[in-house]
């Protein structure tokens, strides 16, 4: 009896190969679909739409983006693909190959995820990923408190998590509920609480 093992794709395949419609990303060699529900977009929208309005009014040299996909590795070094909810990222970074498809191989300013049923990705797996690749700011939004009562508290509590490199390169972290207001690195000015992103 034979057994084939399926070739696991680099990142330059993932590129390659990736269908043009809907989103994706490479994890373990393998190109998987991203889909979301509307609840879910609806708060990535929101916090989309409040970095953009930060941006414009104190012309901030970002651009915000929910399309962006970028190249990380694990600790085994295999390298994946990541597409995060909503990413924020150095315009100058962004403009210098505006003509590319390519996804960004240099760390962003801040990525969000909004977590869904595959929770653990954003709890352990890009946090690691994210951290190794020295994105500055990364936020995990549990609005449906679907990660473990460890992260959550009990009974479990829809939670921002703000997690911003230190000088060593370690993520240090922050949770934010309610009505307390969100603080940022990136957007220090940012007036929205817990309560207006967790329930957009």
């Amino acid at each position: 009896m034979t057994t084939f093992t399926k070739q696991k794709l680099t990142f330059e395949q993932f590129l390659e190969q990736c269908p043009e419609e809907g989103f994706y990303e490479l994890v373990d060699g393998e190109i998987v679909e991203v889909r979301s529900t509307r609840n879910h977009d609806d708060v990535a929208d929101f916090i989309a739409d409040s970095f953009k309005d930060e941006v414009k009014r104190l012309n901030l040299n970002y651009v915000v983006k929910n399309t962006a996909v970028i190249k990380t590795k694990t600790a085994e070094g295999v390298e994946q693909g990541r597409k995060p909810d909503v990413s924020v990222i150095d315009r100058d970074m962004w403009r210098s190959n505006r003509a590319a498809y390519s996804a960004l191989e240099e760390p962003i300013q801040l990525a969000v995820e909004v977590t869904s049923t595959n929770w653990e990705d954003d709890y352990i797996d890009k946090l690691d990923e994210y951290q190794r690749l020295g994105i500055t700011e990364y936020w995990i939004v549990d609005y449906l408190a679907i990660g473990l009562r460890e992260y959550l508290g009990n009974p479990k509590i829809p939670t921002v998590f703000i997690f911003v490199l230190d000088t060593s390169g370690k993520y240090q972290h922050t949770q934010f509920r309610g009505s307390e207001r969100i603080v940022s690195a990136t957007f220090p000015e940012l007036t929205l609480t817990a309560e207006q992103i967790l329930t957009a």
